[in-house]
């Protein structure tokens, strides 16, 4: 049975070899001079206090491999559910060739088992050495990135870390038992993308959030967290401020939610989401135009009111318990399809 496995495997394991190979020489070629320019631009940007402009220009210049590595990561479990997977089961269905299989001295429940665990263990090993290299070589891009694309950030963190075994397990037991259930190639691939897609949404949405209770905090506003702040005319000539997904002295945290609270704490109402309304002088004081310093003391006085930013984030430094648990999580949900696959394949499939 090893061997049978093997020969259909290795055709396919070739390819996402070679694919993996021609990745790790790139990062290994270019990651050791990413970092050496990180630092240095570090070093030199502590001494006059530009590491804000260092880090956006930095990541400005990597943005395309960032983004490019990344979705590599993020792909590769998706082809393991639905070429490795889904066609596992269907094309002994629609070949016969299971009738032959499954009546010689190796039962069905055997069969399946070397099946699983020798293609799993492959896509599983190719996901974490993937996931594990691309985190590596990105570490300098992540301690740069806006807070949009940060570490924490739902599009980066699947990306990162152990996570990757996870989903890359999941979806090719996933693609085996919608296969048996499907008995076809073509309509059990397009069924595991969806319920895998769907379930890889519903993740970052509805549940890693909640893996560990928010944090919630208020925090004045500065440059970290404003991005604008403006005189709206044609609304009566109020002041607009801007909010980012950005905490002060939380860098890369995943802002789950932000707004503008006013001095007893009450949300602060805009024109659109992340704008706030705050009720202050134009016409003349540090917010008028027509101040000597313009509208560079604004800010000032905005925080003298009481306004301040109130934001639930997660921080950083739940990074790595979030990736043992999330893995911990589609873990689970694979032995749940593992024990069904097997239970089908005995009681129900013919």
């Amino acid at each position: 049975m090893i061997w049978l496995t093997w020969r259909q495997l290795r055709g396919s394991a070739a390819t996402m070899a070679t694919v993996l190979v021609i990745l790790a020489v790139v990062l290994a070629l270019t990651g050791p001079d990413l970092a050496t320019r990180y630092s240095a631009g570090i070093a030199a940007c502590t001494q006059d206090g530009t590491c804000d402009r260092f880090y956006n220009r930095f990541f400005g210049e990597y943005d395309m491999p960032f983004m490019a590595v990344s979705l590599v990561v993020l792909v590769l479990p998706a082809v393991v559910g639905l070429f490795w997977g889904a066609p596992l089961i269907t094309r002994e269905l629609e070949a016969g060739t299971h009738l032959l299989v499954w009546n010689q001295s190796i039962t069905r429940g055997h069969w399946l088992a070397v099946k699983l665990a020798l293609t799993g263990l492959v896509a599983v090993a190719a996901a974490c050495l993937c996931g594990l290299a691309v985190t590596w070589w990105s570490d300098p891009l992540d301690k740069s990135a806006p807070g949009d694309l940060a570490l924490m950030a739902p599009l980066v963190f699947g990306a990162r870390g152990i996570a990757p075994m996870g989903y890359a397990a999941f979806a090719f037991v996933l693609g085996v038992t919608v296969g048996m259930l499907v008995h076809r190639t073509l309509p059990a691939m397009a069924l595991t993308l969806a319920v895998f897609a769907a379930i890889q949404l519903a993740m970052p949405l509805l549940v890693r959030p909640h893996l560990m209770t928010p944090v919630t905090s208020t925090f004045e506003l500065s440059e970290t967290n404003v991005d604008g702040i403006g005189i709206n005319r044609e609304q009566g000539g109020h002041v607009e401020i801007r909010l980012n997904a950005a905490v002060p002295g939380h860098a890369g945290a995943w802002v789950l939610s932000s707004g503008l609270v006013d001095l007893s704490g009450r949300p602060v109402a805009g024109p659109e989401p992340g704008i706030g309304i705050v009720q202050v002088s134009t016409t003349s004081g540090p917010c008028a135009p027509s101040s000597s310093a313009g509208m560079g003391a604004c800010p000032t006085e905005i925080n003298r009111l009481g306004y301040r930013q109130k934001a639930t984030y997660q921080p950083l430094e739940r990074f790595w318990p979030f990736q043992w648990i999330e893995t911990g999580i589609y873990a689970l949900l694979t032995l749940g399809l593992t024990w069904l696959s097997f239970w089908w394949i005995r009681r129900r499939l013919s």
